[in-house]
């Protein structure tokens, strides 16, 4: 479910071709790999909602490849993701800091 928040992301940083993003996530997503056919399928969504752009870089060393680029409602959907990841980790602390304390009875 992190994968479009990771994307959207990752894309903030600069237009980025598929495979660079399919390096890059497992480590920013804290997996080992990530399925192929599942990222290109939500860059497809991404693109669809209008949150990211793709164009074909030729002329460039090796096979034809395609650029993401963030728009600006990319960049308003990642802000919003942001904000709401911030509120899950903010309960997520408290419902852990309150679980701590509730001693031995809890585990």
């Amino acid at each position: 479910r992190f994968g479009e928040p990771a994307l959207l992301r990752l894309l903030s940083e600069r237009p980025t071709h598929g495979y660079e993003l399919l390096e890059r996530l497992p480590e920013l997503l804290g997996e080992e790999r990530v399925d192929v056919g599942n990222l290109y399928r939500v860059l497809r969504a991404l693109e669809e909602d209008g949150l990211v752009v793709s164009e074909w870089q030729a002329g460039l060393p090796g096979p034809t490849k395609r650029t993401y680029t963030l728009t600006d409602d990319g960049r308003e959907a990642l802000a919003a993701w942001l904000e709401a990841l911030a509120a899950l980790r903010d309960g997520l602390t408290t419902f852990l800091d309150d679980t701590e304390r509730g001693g031995d009875h809890v585990r």
